[in-house]
């Protein structure tokens, strides 16, 4: 008999995207269904960093940090234009404190009891040797320490840091990130189908029957598949108990993430890395060349289906957090935007959510037609993991195909990873109406396919309507047909971050529009 698909994907975050691009990639027929916009969740609301996990090896777990070390300059190469390095300055002070959770503060208050819980400043450079090391780094600088009292970066804190260490990671534009998976896997032949969601999966001996329902026209239908995968994050107990009707052991942890986005507080382009007393830690990142993201937050939450939201707890947190740091107290009217995401990490047994593992589990049932399940995961290992499940398929297929995805550029990113500066000026030169700001803004989401979106304009009046912030009809269709969106939130806060800079009267004039176009292509 024969399916309508071998693998159909549900979920369409960064784990599922991935999964489909690296099944159709070999060669499998792929469909895969996401009930809301791509990256509508998790994928949109992480720190956006690659990043190998420094905290990690508190919890000894090297495996995974090894791991996504490895992978950041993997991934880099593939997208430099949406990813690029940072470097992160770590205050050091006498009054630092372990989470008094980790297995690292329990051997060290073992030892070293007159320590009292303080974290040895020996122990954090050692930390940040294995971090240097435990994965080999090609194009990543390594850790050096700074004097805070005469280096830039010691400007904006207060007087007494007066050492830091400043080391390597990756900056990642996360729901970008998984619009261009997306559109890559649909470029190798999988069908990606947005606001459709899953309402049954029926399961036979050796297929599936799933229903899918449109939620734009209310229209359902039924496809076939041999096997399902179950990528839907904060849903995936869900979609195995309630939708596949199956039973398992196995779960989640639901932990939200929350974080605020603040007037500028600095004006150089590194990161901080601070550390509570509680034993937490927290960033404060450049952010969109205008303001700082600070964050994140780990707290329980207990329904997926509950829209995450920055509760004020959480906002007075992470201001009192900063302003332990930065000579100026930050406050709630430097508040320009929050956002809360929820990530589904596998339940481990943890006694807190910052203890709950990072590392991903994929469980297989194959006692009827296969199912694939992913528990966790994170952003960094999302390639990795869509691997090593699409390994899994081959094993149920009981076929042999090679890993592909190594280094494979995202739509955009045929270019290497120093050339985004010539990339920038090389744009401006072909279009010479544009500035140095939208220029960069462009290759930055875009990369090659600029050049593409733009092309034979000779001004700004060539690109259509302009909706502010250097946002024209041009780039809109392009999001639309190339990317998937379908609504002023999925161009402005997903493929985007413009929602920072559009005033409410601009945000309903791209709106109107794309009501109209979206009438117009119904008729």
């Amino acid at each position: 008999m024969s399916f309508d698909y071998e693998v159909f994907v549900i979920g369409g975050g960064v784990n599922g995207c991935a999964i489909a691009r690296d099944a159709v990639g070999r060669g499998y027929r792929v469909g895969l269904a996401e009930m809301d916009d791509l990256a509508s969740a998790t994928s949109s609301a992480s720190t956006k960093l690659f990043h190998g996990g420094l905290r990690y090896l508190e919890y000894f777990e090297f495996r995974l940090v090894r791991e996504a070390l490895i992978e950041r300059e993997t991934l880099l190469q593939a997208m430099p234009h949406i990813s690029w390095p940072m470097r992160f300055v770590i205050p050091y002070h006498a009054d630092m404190r372990f989470d008094g959770e980790t297995p690292t503060s329990r051997v060290i208050n073992t030892v070293f009891p007159w320590l009292k819980g303080r974290r040895p400043a020996a122990l954090l450079r050692f930390g940040l040797f294995l971090y240097d090391t435990l994965g080999g780094r090609k194009i990543l600088p390594r850790t050096r320490s700074v004097d805070l009292r005469t280096d830039p970066v010691g400007a904006p804190l207060k007087a007494k840091f007066e050492r830091a260490y400043e080391y390597s990671d990756c900056w990642i534009e996360d729901s970008r990130l998984v619009s261009l998976t997306a559109k890559d896997a649909r470029h190798r032949g999988a069908d990606i189908l947005t606001r459709t969601k899953v309402m049954r999966a029926i399961r036979q001996a050796d297929h599936w029957l799933i229903t899918l329902l449109d939620r734009a026209t209310g229209q359902e239908r039924t496809v076939t598949c041999h096997m399902l995968v179950n990528a839907a994050g904060p849903w995936v107990s869900d979609i195995v108990k309630e939708t596949a009707r199956i039973e398992t052991n196995k779960g989640i942890m639901l932990v939200r993430g929350s974080h605020i986005v603040t007037k500028k507080l600095f004006d150089h382009d590194k990161c901080y890395f601070f550390q509570g007393r509680d034993g937490r830690i927290s960033f404060a990142i450049p952010y969109e060349s205008d303001f700082t993201l600070l964050g994140t937050t780990d707290a329980v939450h207990q329904d997926a289906d509950i829209t995450p939201e920055c509760s004020q707890d959480e906002r007075d947190y992470m201001l009192a957090f900063a302003s332990e740091y930065f000579e100026k107290p930050v406050t709630k009217d430097d508040i320009v935007w929050s956002y809360s995401g929820v990530r589904p990490l596998y339940n481990d047994g943890a006694s807190n959510a910052t203890a709950a593992t990072r590392e991903y589990v994929l469980d297989v049932d194959d006692t009827a037609a296969p199912i694939l399940t992913v528990y966790g995961g994170k952003i960094t290992t999302h390639r990795k993991l869509a691997e090593a499940a699409v390994g899994k398929v081959n094993d149920i297929f009981e076929r042999t195909t090679p890993n592909w995805t190594a280094g494979v550029a995202l739509p955009g990113g045929d270019f290497d990873v120093h050339d985004v500066a010539d990339k920038i000026h090389a744009l401006m030169a072909d279009y010479p109406f544009l500035t140095n700001s939208w220029a960069t803004r462009l290759v930055r989401a875009y990369g090659t396919e600029a050049w593409d979106m733009l092309g034979a304009a000779q001004g700004a009046d060539d690109l259509g309507q302009d909706f502010g912030a250097t946002l024209t009809e041009v780039e809109v269709n392009w999001l639309v047909h190339q990317e998937f969106a379908r609504t002023a939130p999925d161009i402005l806060w997903r493929r985007s971050k413009l929602g920072l800079r559009l005033s409410v009267d601009q945000v309903q004039v791209l709106e109107q529009f794309l009501q109209h176009r979206h009438q117009t292509s119904a008729a």
